[in-house]
């Protein structure tokens, strides 16, 4: 197949949000003196560049004053009095492996692959390796997952997953290329972390964890399924689910799309659309979340990932017409995987999912979901690892009123409840298991504390 076009490009947001900020890194020490003694000879098993500074600070209460993260790429992943933990001096290395694409701009480099390496002076022998959400760039996770895992001592290392923004779907030759390489990235840059941190602490990590969420999340499963020699164990965060029969994005968001203008619009057809919108997924009780999700992440999620699996579906059109009626020529509202060609199906079947991790697996989602809804998605996951005869090695947790994006806590706070605090009570929970301490409880759904505050909230997420 001939390359695909590289055609007109648009502008909005992506699954999970996306933000740029072109970020130059300021170096905290001159020098090899003092806690950072060594830099100078860590070297990253393939980069074609990197940069090594010396840090009071790894998390954002220092980097985002230093210029070693970017606070645009992510905001809007969690919710407002979020603390932030300091005390975590160490070296963070910046730089990229070999690619040909172009889209992130962190530090005026203009060169996709780039990673981020955190290594704390005070270090617990473990590394956390994460892919980051959307089609955000490799900062994405620092203050859900980076700033907690640092300051317990794990070293941290991130990938931007090879090409980043909305027009992500341009990178590559064939349908499908460029969240294929997602997948390549997290395993390059696990090996690599794992080679710096025995550089820098002279022993290899005792314990190698893979998160992240969402898109990040589906980076976890994949790995556990595909490369499990190389971790532990993971904590997939509402990770995508990607099936070559479905269900995923492609075979719930056109329904949305279709329905939703109607119900919105009330009259006599809203409450059979508000049924149909609840066939394809989105539950009762979420229709609230509906409007914002109908103006932010439906529309323009359903458009950028079908034409990274199916370009052919509109012609020469770059990712559909937004917002397009029903029956207008090529409108992704009415998309309809299951009667799409073989070969959009054989694309799909490159990057889905299976079921057979080969370690352990936390996975958690919130039951009000809807961008990814959880019974198109994570309840879909675990009978996969379990009809693969793999549920000895999975927990999985549903978070009553958890939804897909913790900053909508801020606005719907009497509705919803963050699931930052869970993913971290998942992550201990991981870590005990494989201390061999004690199993984490049974796979259940965790209730919302009915008198619980936000702040409490924000603090605990007991699993059982």
């Amino acid at each position: 197949m001939p390359p695909r076009p590289r055609r007109t490009a648009l502008a909005a947001l992506s699954l999970a949000g996306a933000c740029a900020l072109t970020v130059t890194p300021v170096s905290a020490a001159p020098d090899d003196a003092g806690h950072c003694a060594g830099r100078a000879r860590i070297h990253v098993p393939g980069a074609e560049r990197q940069q090594a500074d010396c840090l009071d600070e790894l998390t954002t209460a220092g980097t985002a004053r230093t210029g070693h993260t970017d606070p645009a790429d992510y905001n809007g992943l969690t919710p407002k009095g979020l603390a932030t933990p300091t005390g975590v001096p160490g070296i963070q290395i910046d730089g990229y492996f070999p690619d040909t694409s172009t889209t992130n701009t962190n530090h005026g480099w203009n060169h996709d692959a780039q990673f981020v390496i955190r290594l704390p002076d005070r270090w617990n022998g473990g590394l956390v390796v994460t892919g980051t959400p959307a089609n955000r760039e490799q900062y994405a996770n620092d203050r859900a997952i980076a700033d907690w895992v640092l300051a317990r001592g794990y070293a941290y290392a991130a990938t931007d997953k090879g090409n980043t923004g909305l027009t992500f779907y341009r990178d590559g030759d064939r349908p499908g290329d460029a969240i294929a390489e997602w997948n390549d990235r997290v395993t390059q840059l696990t090996r690599a972390a794992k080679k710096v941190v025995a550089q820098r602490y002279h022993r290899p990590p005792a314990r190698t964890l893979a998160t992240g969420l969402s898109n990040g999340g589906y980076l976890v499963r994949w790995q556990l399924e595909n490369h499990p020699e190389l971790y532990d164990g993971g904590v997939d965060w509402e990770g995508t689910l990607w099936r070559t029969q479905g269900p995923h994005l492609l075979t719930h968001l056109p329904p949305a799309l279709r329905h939703y203008p109607t119900y919105a619009a009330g009259g006599p057809g809203a409450e059979d659309a508000r049924r149909a919108l609840h066939k394809a997924g989105f539950p009762a009780g979420s229709e609230f979340l509906w409007p914002y999700h109908h103006q932010v992440y439906w529309d323009l999620t359903q458009r950028i990932y079908r034409e990274e699996m199916d370009p052919d579906f509109d012609g020469p059109t770059e990712a559909g017409t937004p917002y397009c009626a029903p029956g207008t020529p090529s409108c992704d509202a009415d998309y309809d995987y299951a009667a799409r060609p073989a070969s959009v199906h054989r694309a799909v079947d490159r990057i889905a999912l299976t079921g057979r991790i080969g370690k352990p697996l936390i996975t958690l989602q919130g039951t009000l979901d809807v961008l990814l809804p959880i019974s198109e998605d994570s309840d879909v996951y675990a009978a996969m690892v379990r009809d693969a005869g793999r549920g000895g090695l999975l927990r999985y947790y549903r978070v009553e009123d958890g939804t897909h994006v913790d900053s909508l806590v801020d606005a719907f706070p009497d509705k919803l409840r963050p699931m930052v605090p869970c993913h971290r009570s998942a992550f201990s929970a991981m870590e005990r298991w494989l201390d061999g301490k004690n199993r984490p409880p049974a796979s259940r759904t965790i209730p919302r504390p009915a008198d619980a505050t936000p702040a409490e909230l924000r603090a605990s997420c007991p699993l059982g």
